[in-house]
């Protein structure tokens, strides 16, 4: 009788350091979960690694056995990419080292690391980096789409922070990634995703900060489309200092926000300030609230930064069921508004929400051919996602954003944050790097030619006469 892989893992792999994880183990179940219980695989091996030596070890044994091969990180990803039905998962959750140099104002970061981890680490020294939104978001998958969140404006994107990587390679090797080594490669993982190796560490540019003056504000969702076209004409000339995404939501049904409000469908703006001064954040509001009614909640204060970061990890635990869809934009024209304030406040779940994360200001100073992510002169990421906690409900969330994206997809740049697509395909693909497409597949073709690093939103290897 053949071996299953999860033995044949125990027998070839003496010596790994990490955890072997297979159908039978008491740990399995735990082991195979990712956030989004949508992705509800199951994997032939979860190999939890502890260095770059288990996972070259385990990227061998996966390439030995003709058995695709999953990487996660946070584990958090849209659609579930960190996992794979009868294959092995590299599961990077033990990497959790965190150094900060707060004289260099660097933080190396382990591959395995959630965001919340940084932010508590970089925060004890005053500094911080671009880190998304929610802190239990993998630092891996997050940085290598590209890491937008809520000091974007300020500081650019997370790629744009990121000084150097370590990765192995497909065919085993660990090389390093900066404009010193492998610049090639250096400028394909910052927005190239996991096409091209398995990041074991990070090493990140960090800044003064320390409190923002954050939190959001709500207007009834009727009055969506008044508050929408506020925001679109105030951002893009507020100062760098100020972000803010708008968003279409219910009040969750929980503190810190009032019972009269519990559940109550709204549009609003969460903010982020970079100053401490609550009297100049409130000067840089003015001109967008004093044009506005008066809101129905604004909950805007000094914080710490890591609260900001933290704010929705409890509205969204894993375990939901997601489904995402994406799109750039350059603009947003009265039509669109118009559309939106149709399908926004006609969530199907209180889960359910739309997103513009404004991605200006200090993420507009790159060329678009400076990194792999190829929408410098976008201003917004749009991304509407259908959520609950109930798998009866897949379906009406599915349709929900299905129904929203196709409605808005014609007022679009074209591509969107590979971060919060679903398994699209080729051509979704391709529109998100656009002209940057061909030097990722030829970047592709030098370091993985064999295509191992697919489960992603896949960039195919150039041919041998296209390369």
């Amino acid at each position: 009788m053949s071996m299953t892989p999860a033995q044949a893992a125990h027998s070839e792999l003496a010596g790994f350091k990490g955890q072997l994880i297979g159908p039978d183990d008491s740990a399995y179940e735990e082991a195979r979960a990712v956030y989004n219980a949508m992705a509800d695989k199951r994997p032939a091996l979860v190999a939890r690694c502890t260095d770059a030596h288990d996972v070259s070890r385990v990227i061998g044994f996966a390439r030995a056995h003709g058995l695709p091969l999953a990487v996660r990180g946070g584990g958090h990803h849209g659609a579930g990419l960190g996992t794979v039905d009868g294959g092995v998962v590299a599961d990077l959750s033990p990497l959790k080292a965190v150094d900060v140099d707060p004289r260099a104002r660097t933080v190396r970061v382990g591959g395995g690391c959630v965001w919340g981890e940084v932010d508590s680490a970089t925060h004890e020294h005053g500094l911080a980096t671009p880190s998304g939104i929610i802190s239990t978001t993998g630092v891996g998958g997050l940085t290598l789409g590209g890491g937008l969140g809520h000091l974007t404006r300020r500081f650019g994107l997370s790629i744009d922070n990121l000084l150097e990587a370590d990765l192995v390679l497909a065919d085993g090797r660990t090389v390093r990634a900066s404009t010193d080594e492998n610049s090639d490669l250096y400028w394909a993982i910052r927005g190239g995703g996991g096409n091209f190796g398995v990041v074991t560490s990070f090493l990140f540019r960090l800044h003064e900060l320390s409190t923002v003056v954050a939190g959001p504000t709500f207007w009834p969702a009727e009055q969506g489309a008044e508050v929408l076209a506020a925001y679109r004409d105030f951002l893009p000339r507020a100062s760098r200092a100020a972000n803010g995404f708008f968003m279409f939501g219910t009040v969750p049904p929980a503190p810190p926000f009032p019972e009269t409000l519990h559940l109550r469908k709204v549009a609003g703006i969460v903010w982020c300030h970079t100053t401490e001064d609550p009297d100049a954040a409130a000067l840089a509001m003015a001109p967008l609230l004093d044009a506005l009614p008066a809101p129905l909640l604004h909950a805007v204060g000094p914080m710490p930064h890591p609260m900001l970061q933290s704010m929705f990890d409890g509205l969204y635990p894993p375990g939901d069921q997601w489904y995402w869809r994406a799109d750039f934009v350059d603009e947003i024209p009265d039509d669109a508004i118009a559309l939106h304030a149709k399908f926004g406040p006609d969530v199907p779940t209180w889960k359910s929400t739309m997103h513009l994360y404004p991605i200006d200001g200090a993420a507009h100073d790159p060329s678009s051919t400076d990194t792999a992510w190829s929408y410098r002169g976008a201003r917004w990421a749009c991304v509407y996602a259908g959520v609950d906690a109930d798998p009866a409900n897949t379906a009406l969330v599915k349709r929900w954003t299905v129904d929203y994206f196709d409605a808005l997809h014609p007022y679009s740049a074209g591509g969107a944050y590979v971060n919060m697509m679903m398994d699209e395909g080729q051509e979704r693909v391709r529109a998100s790097y656009r002209d940057n497409y061909a030097r990722l597949a030829r970047v592709k073709a030098t370091y993985d030619p064999d295509n191992v690093f697919r489960l992603n939103q896949n960039i195919e290897p150039a041919s041998t006469d296209l390369a």
